[in-house]
């Protein structure tokens, strides 16, 4: 994939109702696993609450604490009140001021290439990551068909 296709942009915050999980590790095969049943579960509840998703699912990753993996959190924009219990968090995902982005097309199955990509772009223009998302845009039942903006928060090294 050309690297011509990063750009840098702000990420606006975000409202979001959320699960949480942890997987065994950052690779494909250990997020897929995870990822897919919180997202049914999540829709799930949202329905039970009656509240309707107001933009596309944000998935985020970050090390679990004392080393036990990875913390999978499933996201979906809402307009809700965070006072309410509904089996899920209802929080907050701040805006980041400079986000490397890259568009991947297909399954995330198939995502490493991009992710390293992405990541090399990072590095060859004097930044550091300080973070990741991946920003849901079109899904379906045909994962090939599927398209991922995935964002990384940046900063000068």
């Amino acid at each position: 994939m050309p690297t011509d296709e990063v750009q840098i942009k702000r990420i606006p915050a975000v409202r979001v109702a959320e699960l949480t999980a942890t997987a065994a590790s950052f690779e494909p095969a250990s997020i897929g696993p995870v990822i897919g049943p919180l997202y049914d579960e999540l829709s799930r509840l949202l329905d039970r609450a009656g509240l309707t998703p107001t933009g596309p699912a944000i998935a985020s990753y970050e090390d679990a604490p004392e080393g036990g993996g990875v913390l999978v959190h499933a996201t979906i924009p809402v307009d809700a009140d965070p006072d309410h219990d509904h089996g899920f968090s209802i929080v907050e995902l701040p805006e980041i001021d400079q986000a490397a982005t890259i568009v991947h097309r297909g399954s995330m199955d198939d995502v490493m290439p991009t992710i390293q990509t992405l990541a090399r772009w990072i590095d060859a223009n004097g930044y550091r990551s300080a973070g990741y998302r991946e920003l849901y845009l079109e899904l379906g039942e045909d994962r090939d068909r599927w398209v991922t903006e995935l964002q990384e928060p940046i900063a000068t090294s």
